[in-house]
């Protein structure tokens, strides 16, 4: 807020650089804007941070493929835990706390920045992804 006040000609460039970010976007690129808006304060769809240290934990001896794969069926892992984490009692609003016992409330953000920033290191469609993931988590009637 300061820099935006003492440097308005600076941070307007800044806070329209996530704007110009596309799918077809270079992935260097990406993580790039993304840094330098980011250390500016300002919000993006994905954490460079995270997808930095998602890229340096890679396997070692595991193609990109597998790595994939993994990332996938971690998704896949957690749509499936979901009905079984609803079901918890300590997954029950607490008016004391403004949330749940088991921070449930914040699972929703954790799995759209994990996944933004999986398939970020992947170069893979972050949207479908989180189709996909839609369909396996509802509950089958």
């Amino acid at each position: 807020q300061a820099f935006s006040q003492h440097c308005p000609f600076l941070m307007g460039p800044i806070e329209s650089l996530p704007d110009l970010v596309t799918p077809d976007t270079d992935i260097q690129v990406t993580l790039s804007i993304f840094e330098l808006a980011s250390a500016a304060g300002i919000p993006c769809e994905v954490d460079p941070a995270l997808v930095t240290a998602l890229a340096g934990s890679r396997t070692e001896g595991s193609s990109p493929e597998e790595d994939y794969k993994v990332s996938c069926l971690l998704l896949v892992f957690v749509a499936v835990s979901l009905p079984l984490l609803a079901a918890d009692p300590a997954s029950l609003y607490n008016p004391e706390l403004d949330g749940h016992n088991n921070n449930l409330h914040c699972l929703a953000k954790a799995i759209a920045q994990l996944s933004a920033a999986l398939f970020t290191v992947h170069s893979k469609n972050i949207e479908s992804h989180l189709q996909e993931f839609l369909l396996v988590s509802r509950p089958v009637p």
